[in-house]
């Protein structure tokens, strides 16, 4: 599915996760498959790390005046159900910044690249 809004467009493809806070260990963050979120469509995604993978159910909009894509997320990790919420902006030199909450868990900052 085509995204339809022009904030969707702006997040719309795989991004790599290059940092995480909590996480630093690219090894550790690259443990499955390389780090990642995606945005497809105008609500759907994913986003994996280490042994973590989700589906992303998203809403664009604004924050202080910059894109802002937000999101609520359900997954596992290993074989344990996970989920949790985050959200993304567009920073600078093409990069998202944002943060990522697990559900009575961990949480992170972290900073994607285009893949």
């Amino acid at each position: 599915m085509k995204p339809k809004s022009a904030l969707a467009k702006a997040f719309k493809g795989r991004w790599r996760i290059v940092e995480m806070d909590t996480w630093p260990d690219r090894d550790y963050l690259d443990l499955v498959e390389p780090a990642h979120i995606t945005f497809e469509g105008d609500t759907d995604g994913e986003i994996v790390f280490d042994a973590l993978k989700s589906w992303l159910d998203v809403r664009y909009g604004a924050r202080g005046g910059t894109a802002c894509a937000e999101f609520s997320w359900e997954g596992h990790d290993e074989t344990d159900p996970i989920c949790g919420r985050g959200w993304v902006e567009i920073g600078t030199a093409g990069r998202l910044i944002g943060h990522f909450y697990i559900h009575s868990g961990d949480e992170s900052g972290f900073v994607c690249e285009p893949d």
